[in-house]
């Protein structure tokens, strides 16, 4: 009995010895996991863009109003860049139309007078359930450090938000990567292994044909699970929408990020002969992508250099669209740009998904 444990024992562990790439990314794994999540998570929120702007008339501006502007662009953070980005306006409707595309973070209106019993109003966009916290914090912070006794008057434009609202909209896209790579890019390698596509070779259908035919099914379930779990994020963190026009754009969103997301899995698995090598791959291709997509936390609390990887990231540019859709009501207007990304990424990804698979065949 021990003899044959023994052996099995050797078989196994030299089975997994004789793929380094396995054993490089075994190790790997866990030290991305320490470098981009502690790094994308919990980290110190700088650089949020705000609006200052005095009430109307604006005859001339306030001591408060100065001195608040300056003290509130250079909010220092120690072993951290500053706080806020401040931005003077010259209005209070340009102000809150800035807020309104998502360009700022927060507006404060400071009084046009000169007395205490006038109230500061601050406009936060609150989809975000950890910057206005923040924002708020600094404001009451600069205030008492100028003496200025006046009243703060918190505007959350788009009602309360909780976290699990902010992370339930990331997770559509978890669920659509999710699905490619287990239900897609798996079965594909899977097929292979089984010599199935061999037989590709001699039927009359063209190879473009087949891999257009893989993406378009892989697709078809990755919006089934995207949609899913946007029902269900309806029916458990509450979210509404509030027009027929809004959920047609989050089924759009969520089709072209499909449409890129399985193109880029399918991309990968057929560049793979063996599923372990491939799922090691997709797997930390995942936490890359998904960590720093902004799901978990806000964009502005990672380093630079992180930072730098969402402007890559298409499930980045899926997160911002769907959350300004669904938790602030925006329009194409201001999810324009994300859409232009994905559908930029899906189409560089669709063509390299031909590209690969076809090279596979041949």
């Amino acid at each position: 009995m021990i003899r044959g444990a023994v052996a099995i024992f050797k078989r196994d562990f030299k089975k997994f010895l004789s793929n380094p790439f396995v054993v490089l990314m075994t190790l790997m794994m866990p030290v991305m996991y320490l470098v981009i999540f502690g790094n994308a998570f919990g980290g110190t929120i700088s650089h949020v863009p705000v609006g200052v702007v005095q009430e109307v008339p604006p005859n001339s501006d306030t001591p408060l109003f100065t001195d608040a502007a300056a003290a509130l662009n250079h909010i220092p953070q120690k072993d951290y860049p500053k706080l806020l980005d401040v931005t003077v306006y010259v209005d209070e409707t340009s102000a809150k139309r800035d807020l309104a595309k998502g360009l700022i973070s927060a507006v404060i209106v400071f009084p046009s007078e000169i007395s205490n019993d006038h109230a500061v109003r601050l406009y936060v966009d609150s989809s975000n359930s950890i910057i206005p916290a923040l924002v708020e914090s600094a404001v009451r912070g600069i205030l008492a450090t100028l003496g200025a006794h006046n009243p703060l008057i918190i505007n959350k434009i788009y009602g309360d938000v909780k976290y699990i609202q902010f992370f339930g909209v990331g997770v559509i896209m978890m669920a659509i990567f999710t699905s490619t790579m287990f239900g897609g890019g798996i079965a594909l390698i899977r097929d292979r292994e089984a010599g199935i596509h061999e037989g590709y070779l001699v039927t009359p259908v063209q190879r473009t044909s087949i891999i257009a035919g893989i993406i378009s099914s892989g697709t078809i379930r990755a919006f089934i699970a995207g949609f899913t779990i946007f029902l269900i994020d309806i029916f458990i963190t509450g979210i509404t929408i509030k027009s027929l026009e809004d959920f047609l754009l989050v089924l759009l969103v969520i089709l072209i990020a499909c449409v890129g997301v399985t193109s880029l899995v399918v991309s990968f698995a057929s560049r793979f002969s063996a599923q372990q090598e491939y799922a090691s791959v997709v797997a930390f291709l995942n936490l890359i992508l998904f960590m720093t997509s902004g799901a978990f936390y806000p964009v502005l609390g990672m380093p630079e250099w992180l930072r730098w990887i969402t402007i890559i990231n298409p499930e980045y540019y899926g997160v911002d669209a769907l959350r300004s859709i669904i938790l602030r009501g925006q329009g194409l207007d201001v999810i324009g740009m994300d859409l232009i990304a994905l559908l930029i990424f899906s189409g560089a990804m669709f063509i390299l998904g031909i590209a690969t698979y076809r090279r596979t065949l041949e």
